[in-house]
């Protein structure tokens, strides 16, 4: 069934949102407090000079004239937050005052139908809605405004003195900036949460990587284990002889157990490489490769200085590679962030022989007025360190210097807390 023209207009003309304070999305409390100070203020001086006006200039009764001034100015209050409604019912009184004029004589020389009070008020209430309604209902006030002043003129031409199409043509220009500032206000909020939003979504996709390859990673590591579990449980009965039937079936069950485990992590790995390039197929690399990694920063312009004392000792594959990640994602952020800044890389045993310690500290940049590659960052490379450290059960610790340099400190334990526990 169609809607009315009745509906239709009330669903033209109905306010937009929530009845949210003018300027109240404001973090100031004053700018706040504003809209409601400038609206006491503007009734405190509008209502006794209009009511004086309207009674010693135009000549109306003085209570009808203090009715219809109040009518007129206390609505600017409720414009703060409903200012369709406070419109409205000031409308409604300058029309009504503008028809009370007409049983009274003229008054020469003052505006009519509107009294300067009135165009002052209507002003104001035009620069409410425009800084909150749609267009729609602008357009819909300014051509009110301006009807009915022409009809007023039309009734008695006698009477006016042209000031009639003033609250027309200030009310437009004012409705048309305020809504232009007031989009423009709305877009710039709508893009700065969306930039926030936008951040937030890389950080969480950067974590979900990182962690994504370092899953893929330790897979690799205990794929190995796995497979090399399996043969030698699969050939102990043909490497060993006279094994009794019962230890020939617990090596099979050994042999199956880890044939299982090893599918089981295979189909995990394809969920997690479904977006595999090349590259992640080649050798993970190792702390052996620290050399030619230092090599390569130094030919970027970065003297490093690396101490890394040989040992004959096998890392635990995961530990070997997250202290070569470690090193290598300090040194990219002294290359990009403090170019030819002093470094010193040092990789160690830790004091109780438990774990690996992986230092890296830079100085200053020496000259000053050379600007970094990159003037900002995201820190992802620092939330993938400790990822990292955190799966390991490790420690991090990073931070400025007092000279202007930086420091980022790893203890990465042989063994987690669960495998102390259970051995």
């Amino acid at each position: 069934m169609p809607s009315s023209p009745l509906r239709r207009v009330r669903a033209a003309l109905a306010p937009a949102g929530r009845p949210e304070p003018l300027l109240g999305h404001s973090r100031r409390r004053f700018v706040r407090r504003l809209p409601y100070v400038v609206a006491a203020l503007f009734i405190a001086i509008l209502l006794p000079s209009g009511t004086m006006v309207l009674g010693d200039e135009y000549g109306l009764n003085s209570d009808l004239a203090l009715l219809l001034c109040l009518v007129q100015t206390a609505p600017l209050l409720l414009a703060v937050r409903r200012p369709l409604a406070a419109w409205a019912v000031a409308f409604t009184g300058h029309v009504a005052g503008a028809a009370a004029l007409l049983t009274v004589p003229a008054a020469k020389g003052w505006a009519w139908p509107w009294t300067p009070g009135g165009i002052i008020g209507m002003l104001l209430l035009l620069l409410a809605l425009g800084l909150r309604e749609r267009p729609r209902v602008l357009a819909a006030a300014w051509a009110l405004t301006g009807a009915a002043g022409l009809l007023f003129d039309s009734l008695d031409p006698g009477r006016s003195n042209g000031s009639w199409p003033l609250p027309v043509i200030l009310g437009g220009i004012l409705l048309v900036v305020t809504y232009l500032l007031r989009e423009r206000g709305l877009a710039r909020r709508a893009l700065a949460e969306q930039e926030t939003i936008s951040e937030a979504e890389r950080a969480h996709r950067t974590l979900l990587e990182e962690r994504a390859r370092i899953a893929r990673e330790l897979h690799d590591v205990v794929a190995h284990h796995m497979s090399v579990i399996t043969v030698q449980a699969d050939s102990a009965p043909y490497r060993i002889e006279g094994l009794p039937d019962a230890a020939r079936e617990e090596f099979g069950a050994i042999a199956a157990t880890a044939r299982e485990s090893l599918t089981e992590m295979r189909r995990l790995l394809g969920v997690l490489r479904s977006a595999e390039t090349g590259g992640e197929r080649a050798p993970q690399p190792e702390l052996g490769r620290l050399p030619q990694l230092v090599e390569a920063t130094v030919r970027a312009g970065v003297p490093v200085e690396l101490t890394m004392p040989p040992t004959d000792a096998a890392l635990p594959p995961a530990v070997d590679l997250s202290a070569y990640r470690i090193v290598q994602e300090a040194l990219a952020n002294v290359v990009r962030h403090a170019p030819g800044a002093a470094t010193r890389v040092s990789v160690s045993a830790g004091p109780d022989g438990t774990g690996l310690m992986v230092l890296v500290v830079n100085a200053a940049p020496p000259q000053a007025d050379v600007p970094p590659l990159e003037t900002g960052g995201t820190g992802h490379g620092l939330v993938g360190m400790r990822e990292r450290v955190r799966l390991l059960g490790g420690t991090l610790d990073t931070g400025p210097l007092p000279d202007g340099g930086f420091r980022v400190a790893a203890r990465l334990p042989f063994t987690t807390e669960e495998e102390s526990s259970s051995a």
